[in-house]
């Protein structure tokens, strides 16, 4: 197969902090039809890539199964870094080491050769598979309608990125999280075309970032404060173990009762600030006066604390014990009753449920997640696992009310002298000494909903 990664390949050199460190800009025909394909499940909202696959000739039951054997194959596995404070390191993901092949080899051949061991055989060969079946599709419908435009875009982005010196961005995120990167490494920026979308989505990982980009764009400094958004996200990921020693230190140490959860905000709200706010400001002259993410908890805390990151920067300071002070100060002279508002701490959350609709329930009442763990028993190991994240923890109790009611409050030191009533339905949230919150269920008859809902109004 003859792969358009040979059609438009951009090497953007001068782009990086170091003399050997580049950045290449770059079109990748096997991540575009790997995106397409994602977006064709049944389950993935409407998008122009299944409008488009659903009103032409390509829609037959052939194709039809062949995306939705794709969308069943898995391909999502992980492993932590355990040796990290928890939340501080994210986790290895396969998917994104498949993007990362993807994007990084000219070929399918090469790709699983690259890929192999990652993911089990079968899944990787299937994944080939829909990929070489579904690219000449990718290619009619989405890429050679809109190419003519998308590569004039590209040679603009590459452009646009040399002109304004977006290196020293980099430098400027490494020097604030104290951080590092190696130079002989390339960092790699995958784009796609995204035609009829006023929107578009972007995602980094590894030493990579992929984005689409709105067939119609033609003002940039959107896309590259995203892009920088996302960058800042690696870049306090790949922090030393002591300086993430360091950090957790700090946020422990602080007597705040508001430190966890303006711990569990921060990774976001400091990307948010850097990449949305500073970027932002130097590339377009002025700061932006609308939102600076869609989530009004990020958005607010990132504008609360840019003063101080403009400081930093502008004194070339790491941060440090004092930065994390003033920002949890920040949070809790402002935002004092987000720790009590669902909203907020349930994008952070562990649940322990033995009622498998229950997951679905909350997932459809807190859509947006940061971080999630759930076990399906309610144990004295999954309780104790429990008791070991900073997350809010939340306990649902559907059967034998007496028993497991008497287990959690064993387990739980703010509960001895709790009065639980196991033949009452109820809803309880406690503050625990970790400073997470405990959400307590006990249901009956009432939906999860109905009880979520009773307790957002008391």
């Amino acid at each position: 197969m003859k792969n358009k990664f040979s059609l438009f390949f951009l090497l953007l050199t001068t782009l990086a902090f170091g003399q050997k460190a580049v950045f290449k800009i770059k079109y990748s025909e096997q991540l575009a039809v790997f995106v397409f394909l994602q977006n064709l499940a049944e389950n993935s909202p409407e998008n122009v890539f299944k409008t488009e696959f659903q009103k032409s000739k390509y829609y037959t039951e052939k194709y039809k199964s062949i995306a939705s054997k794709f969308d069943l194959l898995n391909i999502y596995y992980s492993f932590p870094f355990d040796d990290y404070p928890y939340g501080l390191k994210k986790s290895m993901q396969t998917e994104d080491i498949v993007k990362k092949n993807l994007i990084e080899t000219d070929n399918l051949k090469d790709f699983k050769i690259r890929s192999i061991g990652f993911i089990p055989n079968k899944q990787l060969n299937d994944l080939a598979a829909s990929i070489l079946e579904f690219t000449p599709i990718y290619n009619e419908l989405i890429y050679n309608p809109n190419k003519e435009k998308f590569e004039k875009q590209l040679v603009e982005i590459t452009k646009y990125a040399k002109e304004h010196d977006m290196k020293k961005y980099f430098q400027t995120g490494l020097t604030f999280y104290n951080s590092s990167w190696d130079t002989s490494i390339p960092f790699e920026i995958a784009f796609y075309p995204l035609p009829n979308s006023k929107g578009f989505t972007a995602q980094a990982f590894c030493n990579n970032f992929i984005s689409a980009v709105q067939t119609d764009l033609d003002s940039y400094k959107d896309l590259f404060s995203v892009m920088l958004h996302e960058t800042y996200h690696i870049i306090y990921d790949e922090q030393s173990l002591e300086v993430k020693k360091d950090i957790d230190s700090y946020f422990k140490q602080n007597k705040s009762k508001c430190s966890n959860y303006a711990y569990q905000l921060m990774n976001e709200v400091l990307a948010t600030a850097l990449g949305n706010g500073y970027v932002y400001e130097q590339l377009d002259g002025k700061i932006d006066a609308g939102d600076w993410y869609n989530r009004k908890y990020i958005s607010l805390m990132a504008k609360q604390i840019y003063p101080m990151i403009t400081e930093y920067i502008n004194q070339k300071k790491p941060i440090d014990k004092s930065f994390i002070d003033n920002y949890i100060n920040l949070y809790e002279k402002n935002y004092p009753n987000w720790i009590n508002d669902l909203d907020n701490i349930m994008a952070y959350r562990y649940v322990i449920s033995e009622n498998e609709e229950d997951v679905s329930a909350i997932r459809r009442m807190f859509r947006y997640r940061s971080r999630t763990e759930y076990d399906s028993e309610l144990t004295e190991v999954s309780i104790d696992k429990m008791q070991k994240t900073p997350l809010t923890k939340v306990i649902i109790v559907s059967k034998n009310s007496a028993e497991k009611l008497k287990l959690v409050q064993r387990k739980f030191a703010e509960l001895k002298k709790y009065k639980f009533n196991p033949e009452k339905e109820f809803i309880d949230m406690i503050f625990l000494n970790d400073k997470s919150q405990l959400i307590i269920v006990n249901q009956k008859k009432s939906t999860l909903e109905t009880l979520f809902k009773s307790l957002k109004q008391e």
